[in-house]
């Protein structure tokens, strides 16, 4: 590699490194406790499947309408916005609003027992996670809030891809891990720095990639919600959007999705007016019977008023990978074993990020020249340094 190529490459991760550091840090301090969201909700008693015994709402169960009626009556003068269904326990969730356009902090989520039909009352709230998510999302700022966080996220991607860059043809003439203890104690930490961050590397790319596909979330539904959908309901265009007194039985929309879609199960079903279906549609969504592919989601269409399927095809390229991120993001599809994994690469995440800090912070004149020489010479200054 050129001279000048090194210094290309040496510049680009310099600032895709600096510029995010301190959103990255802030995402990592909060990912940690995001990582273990189920065990402390569980230990703070907001884990009502615990109590639950019976076969998944997913599978059967009372008749959903009669679920239905129960959430409303819970939350007389709202209108159903979401159900959810388990496929561990009889758990059913049902997301209420005061319109069928509702923002999140205008929704309440209610836990039902399918099984036996009784109430578990409203989600119990946690205030510590939810600031922590909410800050971990969007920093309170909404959209604008969520795209810069991706763009900090495409810039940590990028900063990654030009340290392994820089990193091959510097260790070329050197074992794997080399550590020139000889040396100062920034150049000790530069090692330590470059080390740490090539062992870690697949993760945090994934994590990166994965963060920056999720930050982009709003968008991509928009995006499916306005062409996909759009086109799956073109016989609806000109309709107006139907009122909820109109809503149509649940029971009878969810047999004719299970008759198009026959062998998967239901994860939830999104009512007319909200981003994830039409103005006139329950949008229920099946997924995989398998791990690794239940978060890859397939949505049926069905008129809410006469129960009848429009249509069922799955969602574009894009918007399954915004599915598939999320769990992947968060290391919660591998039980406790997988989040302790990721919970300890987010500590050496933040060990990284802290002293490129530090590195930058106690350069000294003439840095760069001299880092652009170690690379270039895949480690003979070093050796030579070492040397004398």
């Amino acid at each position: 590699m050129t001279r000048r190529a090194i210094r290309t490459w040496y510049l680009i991760h310099k600032w895709s490194s600096l510029i995010p550091t301190a959103f990255l840090l802030m995402l990592c301090v909060t990912g940690l406790p995001l990582t273990f969201h189920d065990e402390i909700d569980a230990a703070m008693g907001a884990d009502a499947a615990e109590r639950l015994a019976g076969a998944p709402s997913a599978d059967e169960g009372l008749p959903l309408d009669t679920m239905l009626a129960k959430a409303q009556a819970e939350r007389p003068g709202e209108v159903p916005l979401f159900m959810a269904f388990s496929q561990d326990s009889p758990l059913l969730t049902v997301t209420m609003g005061p319109t069928p356009d509702a923002v999140p902090e205008d929704m309440t989520l209610l836990f039902l027992n399918r099984h036996t039909g009784a109430s578990l009352g409203p989600a119990p709230t946690n205030t510590v996670m939810d600031f922590l998510l909410q800050l971990h999302t969007d920093m309170f700022l909404g959209l604008p809030g969520m795209l810069l966080l991706g763009a900090m996220g495409v810039l940590f991607v990028l900063a990654l891809i030009s340290g392994v860059v820089l990193y091959a043809p510097f260790m070329r003439k050197l074992d794997f891990g080399t550590v020139r203890k000889s040396r100062s104690s920034r150049v000790r930490r530069l090692d330590q720095h470059n080390f740490i961050g090539i062992v870690a590397f697949a993760w945090m790319l994934v994590v990166g990639v994965t963060g920056a596909i999720n930050a982009f979330a709003d968008p991509l539904t928009d995006n499916w919600r306005d062409g996909e959908v759009a086109r799956m309901t073109t016989a609806y265009a000109d309709a107006e959007p139907l009122e909820p007194e109109n809503y149509g039985s649940i029971d009878a929309a969810m047999a004719a999705a299970k008759e198009a879609l026959p062998g998967r199960s239901p994860q939830f079903i999104g009512f007319p007016g909200g981003a994830w279906s039409s103005g006139h549609h329950y949008a229920i969504f099946f997924q995989g019977d398998r791990p690794v592919t239940q978060h890859l989601l397939t949505p049926a269409l069905v008129d809410a008023e006469t129960g009848t399927l429009t249509d069922a095809r799955t969602m574009p390229a894009l918007n399954q990978a915004l599915m598939m991120s999320k769990p992947l993001h968060f290391g919660d599809y591998g039980g406790l074993a997988l989040k302790l994994i990721w919970a300890a690469l987010t500590l050496a995440t933040i060990w990284v990020l802290w002293t490129g800090i530090l590195l930058w912070l106690r350069r000294k004149p003439g840095h760069i020249e001299r880092r652009i020489e170690e690379i270039r010479t895949g480690g003979s200054t070093f050796r030579t340094a070492a040397a004398t």
